[in-house]
């Protein structure tokens, strides 16, 4: 088994400290008495209060989550069609387009992709809201559920579906009874993940909000440059709490399918 050198050690170390000690210091300072956010004066969580208690900041959450929601259902339900079309056939007319088209936002600038969408809006005299924002995070949020989903696709053993059809199912039974089952895990995983994408989205809702669906993050951005808050450590906490619970459970999520797929294959060896 392979050590870890002294190198190792201190690269591994001063990386995760980069990443991970600045949250650290802000979830602690959000517990701060002090209105100063530098200035440590003792424990307290009446700043939690506060931010229970300011209307701008409260109706900016709700949108957030109206559209973190909507968002990540819409492109699970288009990303796990993208997924199940690009993995079961292999061949019709524009396939290299399409996938293509779906791969594309996930290596495209937010910038780039907001200005487009913004353009396109204005285009089609779509009115800036709520609306735009959830088609524009669905954009983007549909191709990682594709991606996930398609890699559990991808190992999927398809003589189950066979049996189905050949004990007299219809193609939309066996998706339904045979298919969704087994790929759950893989469809709950990407909710998830496009939950979390549009939950701390900024970029591309900042060109494609109106002036009555602030985002979050938007209010955040705008509240920072004024100067930080107690409040906004206070919020910006609840916000690592909720993503990081959000990424963890699509990892167990994605672990289990995993090892479902483990057992899965050993069955079928066996038998």
């Amino acid at each position: 088994m392979r050590r870890f050198s002294a190198f190792n050690v201190v690269s591994l170390t001063l990386g995760f400290a980069f990443l991970y000690l600045p949250m650290i210091i802000l979830v602690i300072y959000s517990f701060n008495a002090s209105k100063l956010v530098t200035v440590w004066a003792g424990f307290s969580t009446k700043w939690y209060g506060e931010l229970m208690r300011n209307e701008a900041f409260l109706d900016a959450a709700l949108v957030t989550l109206k559209v973190a929601v909507m968002t990540s259902t819409l492109a699970t339900v288009l990303g796990t069609c993208a997924a199940y079309v690009l993995v079961r056939i292999h061949r019709f007319p524009g396939r290299t387009l399409f996938s293509g088209m779906i791969y594309a936002p996930l290596v495209m600038p937010d910038v780039i992709l907001g200005l487009s969408l913004l353009l396109l809006f204005i285009g089609v005299n779509i009115d800036r809201g709520i609306l735009t924002i959830v088609l524009a995070h669905t954009t983007f949020a549909m191709c990682y559920v594709s991606v996930v989903v398609s890699s559990r696709l991808v190992a999927f053993d398809q003589s189950l579906e066979e049996a189905a059809l050949d004990l007299g199912a219809t193609p939309f039974q066996t998706f339904r009874l045979v298919t969704l089952p087994i790929i759950a895990p893989a469809v709950i995983s990407g909710w998830l993940l496009a939950f979390t994408l549009s939950l701390d989205d900024l970029v591309i809702a900042s060109f494609t909000a109106g002036p009555s669906s602030t985002t979050l993050p938007m209010k955040i951005f705008s509240a920072v440059r004024l100067g930080v808050s107690p409040e906004i450590n206070a919020l910006s906490t609840i916000m690592i709490g909720i993503v990081t619970v959000g990424v963890i459970t699509a990892s167990l999520m994605s672990k289990r399918a995993a090892v479902q797929r483990l057992k899965e294959e050993q069955t079928a060896e066996r038998s």
